[in-house]
C-alpha cells in the first residue's frame, strides 16, 4: 500500500512538472513568436492532399520523437506532448502511475504519413512516455500514403523537445554569473 501512495504522489508531482514545462514552452513560444501547438492530423492530411490509407493496422515499435500530432486531442497537449490543460490530470496521472509500477500498457493507435505519426488513441500514454524520456512505444499503425508527402513536409518545422529543461538551466547559469559580476563592479 505504501508503494501505491508513493506512486500516486509521484504521478501528481510528475503532472505538475509536465504542466510547468508546457507553460515555459508557451511563454518561450510567445516571446519568440513560435507555434507550439500540436499539429492536427486532419489539417495536415488536407494540406498535403493525403486521401488514401492502407486499411489494416499493423503493430510495430515506433520512435516516440516521430509522434508529432494528434487526431483529436491537439488542444490538450503542446507540440512536445506536454499537458496544457488541467482537465487531463486524472487520466495522465493514472497512466503515469501504471508506467512507474511497470504495468504493461496497451499499444497506442497511430496514423502514419511519411515518417511522421499522429495519435488516434493513446495521447496520455504518448505524453507520459515523452515526459519520462522513453525512446520507443508499441503502436498499431495505419499508414496514409500520398505521392506529395515527403518526411520534410511534415517533420521539417517540428520543435526540439528533448533536453528543453537542461537548455533552460544552461541559459540561466550563463546569465546568473554575469549578473553577479556586474553587481560587484
Amino acid at each position: 500500500m505504501i508503494a501505491q501512495i508513493n506512486a500516486e504522489t509521484q504521478a501528481e508531482v510528475d503532472f505538475g512538472r509536465a504542466r510547468r514545462r508546457a507553460l515555459i514552452r508557451r511563454v518561450r513560444g510567445a516571446v519568440r513568436k513560435d507555434t507550439i501547438s500540436l499539429p492536427a492530423f486532419e489539417e495536415v492530411r488536407r494540406s498535403l492532399g493525403v486521401l488514401n490509407r492502407l486499411p489494416l493496422a499493423k503493430t510495430e515499435t515506433v520512435e516516440v520523437e516521430k509522434i508529432v500530432g494528434s487526431v483529436g486531442r491537439r488542444n490538450d497537449f503542446d507540440a512536445c506532448f506536454l499537458p496544457v490543460r488541467s482537465n487531463v490530470s486524472s487520466r495522465w496521472e493514472r497512466v503515469d502511475r501504471a508506467f512507474q509500477q511497470g504495468e504493461e500498457l496497451p499499444p497506442v493507435s497511430l496514423y502514419k504519413m511519411g515518417d511522421a505519426y499522429f495519435v488516434n488513441d493513446g495521447n496520455h500514454r504518448v505524453s507520459v512516455a515523452r515526459y519520462h524520456g522513453v525512446e520507443s512505444i508499441d503502436a498499431e499503425v495505419v499508414t496514409f500514403r500520398s505521392p506529395r508527402v515527403s518526411p520534410t513536409d511534415i517533420l521539417g518545422a517540428l520543435p526540439n523537445c528533448s533536453g528543453l529543461m537542461s537548455r533552460i538551466r544552461d541559459k540561466l547559469r550563463s546569465v546568473l554569473p554575469s549578473r553577479k559580476r556586474s553587481r560587484n563592479r
